[in-house]
């Protein structure tokens, strides 16, 4: 026997399968399907029963349906509402549709039918056996997760002892999409429906698990929530009882700092409308804690609040005096500053940037301007900030967010108008998260500060009343429009003379009172501070020699507590044993005039400093050597020499072929130390054309200044420096930039005294000094 053809009437379904073996029903509507029904219950109740692929589809035609599909047994046909008529039936064997008969009223399918003996497959007993128990302990498992559908699953499964049965049943059953369940009827074997149902049960089970797992976490946080919210609840009616109530007192206080504070109508607005926020969100702790916070700030802020100045003159020139030594300049900035005042009554505070050297003492001199003015102080150290939020603030929306330094500062002074040191204000960087020196730009701005806007108070502070001093070590690391909104006052170096007054007047007195002793206690002779300040230090500032008066108190206190003594003397020739060796020589000028060897004079970052250049003239190849560590200015600078030399060579009696048969080598010693900087020109061309002609330079002649290659001679900065290092090494003739006199005169008496400055404006007025003894002295 083999196949079967058969004419049978056809439904096609949408959206569910039938397996054969299974009691099942399906709902029809249309004319077609209603007739198709009725001529099956005419004939022997057999139907074809057939599932379209896409649910969506309008009037499926062959090409729509599955090749696949079951005959089944009508057995009873019910009518419902709106036409819909449900037929309940019993899917007797699969069948494979061949092709349809449409005709008018209804459709028939035929159909292959394949005979029962063909489709058996036998398996062994024991292997349908371990099929059927593994089966059996999976829809176990399933129905465990899913209890719902489980109990009717367990009951319909009970008592289905064979394979064939089991897979029916359960494949019929359960909660499938069409298509997996149209696959376990297209399996053409009972171990291939076996492999597809296991794998089915698997994925259910799995996913029905991890959906179980999602849905006791989401119970679990929504019960916690509940919890803490009824416990929450539960608190502050007991605080209401108890008339503790923390959220009410709170809103009540702020209210009461609201109407205290001094502001305009439009900050007293906003922080109303915070505070009716405040009320509504208090029971999120979350959102209520940073409403909170902004409330708090908002009322801390001094949005009109401001101290008097104090704006006498004698009073502040006084404090002045008394806490520094020399900064003249510094001291009449601040006391035209003080007159402006006086006179307007109030103006534009000025912008103004301390300039100079570590030590110097430009961070006390913004705490004397404030104890002068009578202003509160607040110091904001700029140096490493990359964020921008730490000028600007941060946004709200950011966890953890608060205020720009500035407004922090604004909030710790507790007044609209102190006095704001920003320190190092040349040491701020940019990174990815902007960069502060533009942010800087609208805070040093008068015309913008007015109405300063922080990212967090997200309100116009007017800065406008602060009094800004910056200090800075290096000009040229600040960004030009920033630069351009403060008022440089240059700090210079101290002279040895100012070094001696501030120890004595200030720094002794000091470190005596730190480290607990008597002012008679120790006595430092004026010879042995001369000492320390040219042999153990070597600085711009008094910050070293602080620390070195520092450690002959720590000594003396020590002697004195042990009861060695009961006060110390310390002389010159008692430094030794206090501080050790010295340190520092001053590198003093020659013995006598020496040829190829001229005196320079240089700016370092601690004060000036002697340079000796060296030159040598030997048999070669016309090589031109550059050894001591030189940078690319001072190179340039040496090339520029030698082609001025070789221009004026036949003024000297140079011969032409000289420069092709002789090595030239300029050398700087002390090469450790990187040397750069356009000052050195015409002390190079001195010394070079000395170890060229032979005639030696004057040993006590020192020059500075840049060279052109017709022989000009340029203007340099840091000639207060320069001048004080020439004293020191027993200078008695310096050669300056005739366009630098101007700044000579502002220095004082006290560096000048015992120098003869010489201006000079060519190259010829140099060699005519250093060479031949001659002075152009103005």
């Amino acid at each position: 026997m083999g196949e079967i053809l058969k004419e049978l009437p056809a439904v096609i379904l949408r959206g569910s399968v039938l397996l054969p073996g299974v009691v099942s029903h399906f709902d029809i509507s249309t004319q077609q399907s209603i007739h198709a029904v009725e001529a099956a219950m005419n004939d022997d109740n057999h139907i074809f029963l057939v599932t379209q692929k896409d649910m969506q589809t309008e009037h499926a035609k062959q090409e729509d349906v599955y090749t696949i599909g079951v005959v089944a047994e009508i057995k009873q046909i019910v009518k419902m509402q709106n036409h819909v008529v449900r037929v309940i039936v019993e899917s007797k064997q699969k069948a494979e549709l061949a092709y349809f008969i449409e005709k008018e009223e209804l459709l028939k399918a035929q159909v292959v039918l394949e005979e029962e003996e063909n489709v058996q497959e036998q398996l062994p007993p024991e292997v349908e056996e371990a099929m059927l128990r593994s089966l059996q302990e999976k829809l176990l498992s399933y129905c465990t997760s899913n209890p719902k559908i489980g109990k009717e699953l367990k009951k319909q499964a009970e008592g289905l002892n064979k394979l064939k049965s089991f897979i029916q049943v359960v494949g019929g059953t359960l909660p499938l999409g069409y298509e997996k369940r149209q696959e376990l009827l297209e399996a053409d074997s009972l171990t291939a429906q076996y492999e597809i149902l296991m794998k089915i049960l698997l994925y259910e089970t799995n996913i029905q698990q991890i959906k179980n797992e999602l849905q006791e976490k989401v119970k679990e946080r929504i019960d916690q929530n509940q919890r803490e919210y009824i416990l929450r609840e539960e608190m502050k009616v007991i605080r209401e009882e108890l008339g503790e109530d923390n959220t009410t007192s709170d809103i009540r206080q702020f209210e009461e700092s609201l109407e205290k504070l001094e502001a305009d109508d439009t900050v007293k607005e906003r922080i109303k409308k915070e505070i009716v926020r405040f009320k509504n969100v208090a029971n999120s702790p979350s959102e209520g804690s940073v409403v909170r916070g902004y409330i708090e700030t908002l009322l801390d802020l001094p949005w009109n609040k401001k101290s008097v100045d104090n704006t006498d003159l004698k009073n502040a020139e006084q404090i002045l005096n008394d806490d520094h030594y020399g900064l003249e300049k510094v001291k009449e900035r601040v006391l035209e500053f003080l007159a402006v005042r006086g006179l307007t009554k109030g103006g534009e505070s000025p912008i103004i940037c301390l300039v100079g050297p570590p030590g110097t003492g430009k961070t006390s001199i913004a705490r004397s301007v404030a104890r002068a003015l009578d202003k509160k102080y607040v110091r904001i150290c700029l140096g490493g900030v990359k964020d921008e939020a730490e000028i600007r603030g941060h946004r709200r929306t950011y966890v953890g967010a608060m205020p720009g330094r500035l407004i922090q500062g604004i909030r710790q002074a507790g007044v609209k108008n102190p006095l704001m040191l920003l320190d190092e204000i040349d040491k701020m960087s940019s990174d990815y998260k902007g960069d502060p020196s533009s942010a800087m730009l609208e805070v040093l701005d008068s015309e913008q500060n007015a109405k300063f806007i922080d990212h967090y108070v997200d309100m116009p502070v007017d800065l406008s009343e602060v009094l800004f001093i910056a200090t800075a070590n290096d000009v040229h690391t600040i960004p030009r429009p920033l630069l351009d909104r403060m008022e440089l006052i240059e700090v210079s170096s101290y002279t040895e003379n100012e070094k001696m007054h501030i120890a004595k007047e200030h720094l002794l007195g000091k470190q005596i009172g730190k480290n607990g002793l008597e002012p008679e206690q120790l006595t430092i002779t004026d010879e042995a501070m001369h000492q320390i300040i040219s042999g153990y230090t070597r600085e711009a500032g008094v910050r070293n020699l602080e620390r070195k008066i520092g450690e002959i108190c720590r000594k003396a206190a020590r002697e004195i507590y042990e009861g060695t003594c009961e006060s110390v003397f310390v002389d010159e020739k008692q430094l030794e044993q206090y501080l050790g060796k010295e340190r520092f020589h001053v590198d003093r000028i020659n013995e006598q005039d020496e040829i190829g060897i001229v005196r320079g004079l240089a700016w370092t970052s601690v004060g000036g400093d002697t340079l000796q250049i060296e030159v040598n003239v030997m048999p070669g190849k016309g090589e031109f050597k550059l050894t001591g560590q030189l940078g690319d200015v001072m190179k340039e600078s040496a090339q520029a020499g030698i082609s001025y030399i070789r221009s004026i060579g036949a003024s000297y009696d140079i011969p032409e072929d000289f420069f092709t048969k002789h090595d030239i080598h300029i050398h700087i010693p002390e090469g450790a130390v990187p040397k750069d900087g356009p000052s050195a020109g015409i002390t190079m061309a001195t010394a070079m054309l000395s170890a060229i002609t032979k005639k030696p330079v004057r040993a006590d002649v020192a020059m500075t200044g840049e060279i052109t290659l017709r022989g000009r001679v340029l203007p340099i900065g840091g000639l207060k420096e320069k001048l004080l290092a020439a004293k020191t090494a027993g200078i008695r003739t310096v050669c300056v930039p005739a366009q630098n006199e101007a700044d000579i005169a502002e220095i004082s008496e006290e560096i000048r005294e015992g120098l003869q400055i010489c201006y000079v404006k060519k190259m010829e007025e140099v060699l005519k000094i250093a060479m031949n003894g001659g002075t152009n002295d103005h």
